[in-house]
């Protein structure tokens, strides 16, 4: 027995935020002080690393459980199933719902149980609960509802990944400019077919890595207040990226039983082009091969960094045509992998 993904949802916020957005931006350097040169230069620096001309943000009156239940809501139509009969609702965030504004994450009750009674879901059997594992979020929780209906704890899942980052960065970090905010949703069920997953992997590195990310203060001295914003040493993650990812990937589809010429797309965390473009160039290279053209679909350019909702937004945009020159077949073997805080890396290799 697998597990399949039989419904699928994505909510995409329509508040369009452009590069040319941040032109009055008064961005710092890490000890405070001003770059050397204006935010134009800032800008295009930015967008030739991590290939992000737009983003999107999510409407003031919207917190990241909002999103998710519209996301939800199509993901249950998608699948044609009844929410009643739902098991389990496994909802991967960072900072739970941030209103507005607000300086404080709401968490209590979960965003899981916010969702399922958005859903206006009376069983009480259907359990909820929230996954704090950075930007792998939602594969994790996928890998999670994999071992809920394999040890016959349930039949069916509703995974989400959700996150408004807009509402937790300091607007004078450079770095505030790769994040944004969106949702995805899937349902999980088991599978006697040939379709599913078919293998998948799972690390945290803790040692050394695990302050990588990080709540700090703001990069401008003259805010006397004690907020925090999220913060990242950029160099470190890419280097580790390019380190761990590609060997876990192949650790996963070797494991697969299935070859690198088998793979006919890659939904990669949607972190940084240019990481993501050399995390599958060396994951290519472990096998002695060189890239094939348009096995990596992209939604970075259009939809910035949503965190755990860049792999169910992709796919969802995958599935339905909205990516262009990328389609999915009947068949087709996908790798899903991600790489955030923790820091955490994971994977899963899955039959269309």
């Amino acid at each position: 027995m697998k597990i399949k993904i039989t419904g699928v949802g994505s909510y995409i916020p329509d508040m369009k935020v452009s590069n040319s957005d941040f032109a009055k931006h008064m961005f710092l350097n890490e000890d405070g002080s001003p770059f050397g040169y204006p935010n134009e230069v800032v800008i295009e620096k930015f967008k030739g690393i991590t290939g992000i001309e737009k983003r999107r943000y999510a409407s003031p009156d919207q917190c990241a459980s909002d999103l998710a239940f519209l996301a939800s809501l199509k993901a249950i139509e998608n699948a044609r199933i009844d929410p009643e009969t739902i098991d389990y609702i496994i909802f991967a965030h960072n900072f739970g719902d941030v209103k507005y504004g607000s300086k404080q994450s709401d968490i209590i009750p979960s965003l899981a149980t916010r969702v399922k009674h958005k859903l206006q879901i009376k069983n009480p059997k259907c359990v909820a609960y929230d996954i704090l594992f950075g930007c792998p979020g939602w594969i994790e929780g996928v890998l999670q509802a994999n071992a809920f209906i394999k040890s016959g704890m349930a039949k069916r899942c509703l995974v989400i990944g959700s996150e408004t980052l807009s509402r937790v960065v300091d607007p004078h970090d450079r770095d505030s400019m790769i994040y944004s905010d969106g949702a995805g949703a899937t349902i999980i069920e088991a599978s006697d077919d040939e379709s599913g997953m078919l293998s998948y992997e799972s690390a945290t590195f803790a040692y050394d890595e695990a302050g990588y990310l990080f709540f700090g203060k703001s990069y401008n001295p003259d805010l006397k207040d004690d907020t925090c914003y999220i913060k990242m040493y950029g160099r470190k993650i890419y280097e580790f990226a390019l380190s761990q990812v590609p060997t876990g990937m192949k650790s996963c589809l070797d494991k697969s039983g299935l070859g690198i010429d088998d793979v006919k797309k890659i939904l990669i965390h949607q972190a940084n082009e240019k990481m993501d473009e050399a995390i599958i160039h060396r994951f290519y290279k472990l096998y002695g091969k060189s890239v094939p053209k348009d096995i990596m679909p992209m939604s970075i350019h259009e939809l910035g960094n949503s965190s755990v909702a860049t792999v169910p937004t992709l796919l969802d945009l995958l599935i339905r045509g909205k990516i262009e020159d990328q389609e999915l077949h009947k068949g087709d073997v996908l790798i899903f992998a991600s790489v955030g805080a923790g820091m955490n890396v994971n994977a899963f290799v899955y039959r269309y």
